[in-house]
């Protein structure tokens, strides 16, 4: 249920089958400012995106009823919202599957709710158009590719492309400067933040993604092009 704080706060929906965790979770994003609402299992959580749009999801991955992987599956069908996903240091394989589907974010546990706000707050300061893109109004085309800033919009061949905040932030961030080379350092820092402390294969996770829904892989990239050694460009399309 929802907590006691002003309307105009963001939303933060904490999905956690343990109960404790939620409350101690809620407790703290409400001191922070944070409206919160929690659910309980998979199929809950599914149903309250659709009804609440939470502005950020902290999403467990092991829960009753769906597993955190298919929940992140079916809200990213209609929902685009920021995504932390919780998971225990021995789910490796699941953390990344986990970014593969959608998420922006993870922490392992157990982990310091303090951090867990610091990310939260994080998140809802990457602007929804990074000072690096392109100024306002306009609309830069590479081959078929197309990205308004202004709109925040990504279409190919003229459909849009349902991209997440991360990946729509990555790549607008590459098309600002489309002769350089970024460094997957530098684009940690200019998507997720100076603060974080995670590996840069979180980067190369969220390009494949983004390779995937620009219909290309590594190997026949015409947008999001590696430079060995260093990171990624942008393309000419």
């Amino acid at each position: 249920m929802r907590s006691e704080t002003a309307r105009t706060a963001a939303t933060v929906l904490v999905v956690e089958d343990e109960v404790a965790l939620s409350d101690v979770v809620q407790a703290y994003l409400a001191k922070a400012g944070y409206a919160t609402a929690s659910a309980r299992s998979g199929p809950e959580a599914v149903e309250m995106v659709r009804t609440l749009s939470p502005d950020v999801i902290i999403l467990d991955l092991g829960l009753p009823g769906l597993d955190g992987l298919e929940v992140m599956r079916r809200i990213r069908a209609f929902s685009d919202c920021y995504v932390l996903i919780t998971t225990a240091r021995s789910e490796e394989v699941d953390r990344l599957v986990g970014l593969s589907v959608g998420a922006d974010d993870y922490l392992t546990k157990p982990f310091s709710v303090r951090e867990l706000v610091a990310r939260v707050h994080a998140v809802l300061r990457r602007p929804r158009a990074e000072h690096g893109t392109p100024a306002a109004g306009s609309v830069r085309t590479f081959g078929e590719l197309e990205i308004d800033a202004t709109a925040q919009e990504v279409r190919l061949a003229g459909r849009p492309v349902p991209l997440t905040p991360t990946e729509r932030r990555l790549l607008m961030t590459l098309a600002h400067s489309p002769g350089q080379a970024f460094s997957r350092r530098q684009l940690l820092e200019a998507v997720w933040g100076d603060s974080w402390i995670g590996d840069d294969h979180l980067v190369d996770v969220h390009i494949a993604n983004l390779r995937r829904k620009l219909q290309e892989t590594a190997e026949s990239a015409r947008y999001v092009t590696t430079v060995r050694g260093i990171g990624y460009r942008m393309g000419k399309g």
